[in-house]
């Protein structure tokens, strides 16, 4: 469910890692800044608040967690942002999010969480007004990061039950599916085109 702020827009960029999340995130912010718009990215996991550094520590094997107090985790290191988001989106900007609300619904259902918990305890963050699933099979995550994978990105069937989360709520309203295994450029187009036309519609 879309949320109704005043002025301004939230837009939530999903998918795998290596999907170029924060790198299409980027670009369709330097596309809607030379349009006039006042815009803010935001990335999550935020790994310099001390919730965000108790979740590399788990990511890093470094903590062993089950996966209901690993989402609770990563949906506190949301909450921490929450008045300036609002404060944001007061003001008329636009904010871009590299990962939000529906992450912890696909890597948490994937691990036998309830969606529907998942989605109720976000309820009083800011939700996005558009997600956007940058689509990628999960070999293609791999191939594109070779070394260094976390404990998620090295389980390729949680990865693919990952995707397949993503695509059943991509099937809902508010979504917009961008096959991201294109070339960069291609992608960063079709993000563009399909945002500013949705913001034209508004």
């Amino acid at each position: 469910m879309a949320a109704t702020h005043p002025t301004g827009r939230l837009v939530a960029f999903e998918g795998l890692d290596q999907s170029g999340k924060q790198t299409q995130a980027d670009a369709l912010a330097a596309v809607l800044s030379q349009r006039g718009h006042r815009v803010e990215c935001i990335s999550f996991p935020d790994y310099g608040t001390a919730i965000g550094e108790e979740i590399a520590r788990a990511l890093a094997g470094e903590r062993e967690y089950t996966p209901d107090v690993m989402q609770l985790l990563y949906i506190a290191n949301r909450f921490e942002w929450k008045a300036r988001i609002e404060k944001w989106l007061g003001e008329g900007t636009l904010v871009l999010s590299d990962r939000y609300i529906a992450s912890s619904i696909a890597y948490g259902e994937t691990q036998g969480l309830d969606a529907d918990w998942l989605r109720q305890v976000q309820t009083p963050l800011p939700q996005p007004d558009l997600t956007i699933l940058l689509d990628i099979a999960p070999d293609v995550a791999v191939r594109r990061k070779a070394v260094g994978r976390d404990r998620y990105e090295r389980d390729l069937a949680l990865l693919g039950r990952v995707r397949d989360s993503y695509t059943r709520q991509a099937a809902g309203a508010g979504w917009i599916r961008i096959d991201a295994e294109q070339d960069r450029l291609r992608v960063a187009q079709e993000v563009a085109a399909a945002v500013i036309r949705w913001m034209d519609d508004k």
